[in-house]
């Protein structure tokens, strides 16, 4: 199932990704991907990514697995993240992109939601930011809280 058109309408306008130029590369089948290429504004003292930066890739990441799972299901679904985990693995520069699969348990628990079997699941993701060479910059987890209220 791709979402790819409906992760790019639900994700472009979130004033985050505009400020740090963040795009949603692909979204389906529960695997989401997403790209920066930010700019000197962004960088941290060492002149990589800033931290905030790691953690819109991540969260950006975890929402495109999510809307991947179901796109056409994502209208009165509101994902909330409650907490966050970053692992710096590398300094992160030039052109990064993070990926995240959903696991069989956010799958099953994002079916059920979509289907109407409960109005609420809690779910974690995760993604890994590599950057251009492909070393691994960044490990991430997010834990959401999915609910439906429409």
């Amino acid at each position: 199932m791709n979402g790819t058109d409906v992760a790019r309408d639900l994700l472009t306008p979130i004033p985050a990704h505009a400020t740090t130029g963040l795009s949603v590369v692909s979204a389906s089948d529960g695997v989401g991907v997403v790209a920066m290429d930010p700019g000197p504004s962004l960088a941290n003292v060492i002149g990589s990514l800033h931290s905030s930066g790691l953690i819109t890739l991540i969260d950006a990441a975890g929402l495109a697995a999510i809307i991947a799972a179901g796109p056409a299901e994502m209208d009165g679904v509101i994902p909330l993240g409650s907490a966050a985990t970053l692992r710096f693995l590398a300094p992160a520069r030039g052109r990064l992109t993070a990926t995240c699969a959903l696991d069989a348990h956010a799958r099953d628990q994002l079916a059920a939601l979509f289907a109407r079997a409960t109005p609420k699941i809690k779910i974690k993701t995760t993604a890994d930011v590599r950057d251009e060479r492909g070393t691994l910059v960044c490990e991430g987890t997010f834990r959401w809280s999915v609910r439906r209220i429409a």
